[in-house]
């Protein structure tokens, strides 16, 4: 009898627990039209794989971000003896925008600075991909700062767009 009673009582912890979480401030902030159900925005590239990533570094330069890293995945993977299609990762942020949300959350701090995808399929179509951010402000319950993550939505669209043409 008292395992039972000890098992309806675990239950009902778990269930306020979990309505606890459900009832998280919800950002005002609309989602990219073309995201995915898990928060990814998939851009096409009118360019081949190196100008692609060259006109994605170029356009986060103009646009004065600070650029941190290019990680070219295709490469470690030949390292490990794995053959894949072209990716690289590239990382890049605006500092004083990006820190606000990790101030308004710390645990938004895996998301940023920003990462850029830009990987060929195996039909040879090139992507640029990112989390959209609205995805991002819901993910970590951040509603102080819708017009900063609307400016950072702004800027990556602007980013990954430059490829399309």
């Amino acid at each position: 009898m008292s395992i039972r009673i000890g098992a309806v009582c675990a239950a009902a912890v778990l269930a306020a627990g979990l309505a606890g979480c459900a009832s998280q401030p919800e950002t005002r902030l609309a989602a990219h039209p073309a995201a995915s159900s898990y928060g990814i925005v998939a851009v096409k590239s009118a360019h081949p794989f190196p100008e692609t990533v060259a006109r994605l570094k170029e356009d986060v330069a103009a646009k004065g971000l600070v650029f941190f890293q290019e990680v070219d995945q295709q490469k470690l993977a030949a390292e490990a003896g794995i053959a894949t299609q072209p990716s690289t990762l590239l990382v890049f942020g605006n500092p004083a925008l990006g820190t606000q949300f990790i101030t308004a959350n710390p645990q938004a701090g895996i998301d940023w600075p920003v990462r850029l995808l830009v990987y060929q399929d195996a039909q040879g179509a090139v992507w640029a991909e990112y989390t959209d951010f609205a995805y991002i402000a819901e993910r970590h319950a951040i509603a102080s700062r819708d017009p900063q993550f609307q400016k950072a939505s702004e800027v990556i669209a602007s980013i990954a767009g430059s490829v399309a043409n």
